[in-house]
């Protein structure tokens, strides 16, 4: 399914900020539909996330920190495209360096909105196999509290069912990839 491309008219732009990572603007626009409003997005250059599946079938998954919600998510390993970098090469970048692992069989899966109702990011997800666990794996960034789990497919399915900290990029991602699991 393919989005239907119908961006709104600018009627006045009111604030912009740009971060380390992502940016924030405030706009009054006139939708496709005619209404008019103010409305704030957060303009993110977009991630990329992988599913990390070992020969024996299960997946590798990261117990992070994240200050926003103060607490530990189980998430795939993901991270944000830089600039002039394409999605596989993020992933292929942040499988080593959060789970210390090299992968050389990869498949895309495609791409998905993570928030349209206040940010742009999409998420582009892989599926990696034919691992290799690196014997001097590169150092986490400065900021990573994480912590490598091993899961089967009906592992993490019970512990999305159960409510427990999934974020919701590895909840997608995984109904996405189920049937190459």
């Amino acid at each position: 399914m393919t989005l239907d491309y119908d961006p709104p008219q600018l009627i006045k732009h009111r604030m912009s900020y740009q971060g380390r990572k992502f940016g924030f603007d405030v706009n009054c626009l006139r939708l496709p539909n005619g209404a008019e409003g103010e409305w704030e997005c957060i303009r993110h250059p977009g991630g990329a996330l992988v599913i990390p599946v070992t020969a024996d079938g299960r997946m590798i998954l990261l117990k992070q920190y994240r200050f926003a919600v103060q607490g530990r998510l189980i998430e795939f390993p993901a991270g944000t495209v830089e600039h002039g970098e394409e999605p596989l090469q993020t992933v292929k970048r942040e499988i080593q360096e959060e789970t210390g692992y090299r992968a050389h069989d990869w498949r895309s899966l495609g791409k998905f909105p993570l928030a349209p109702g206040y940010s742009d990011e999409y998420i582009y997800v892989f599926v990696a196999y034919d691992l290799e666990k690196l014997p001097d794996p590169p150092a986490q960034d400065e900021d990573e509290d994480i912590e490598v789990l091993f899961m089967s497919p009906e592992e993490l399915e019970e512990d999305i069912r159960n409510g427990l900290s999934v974020d919701a990029k590895t909840i997608a991602s995984f109904f996405l990839a189920r049937p190459f699991l």
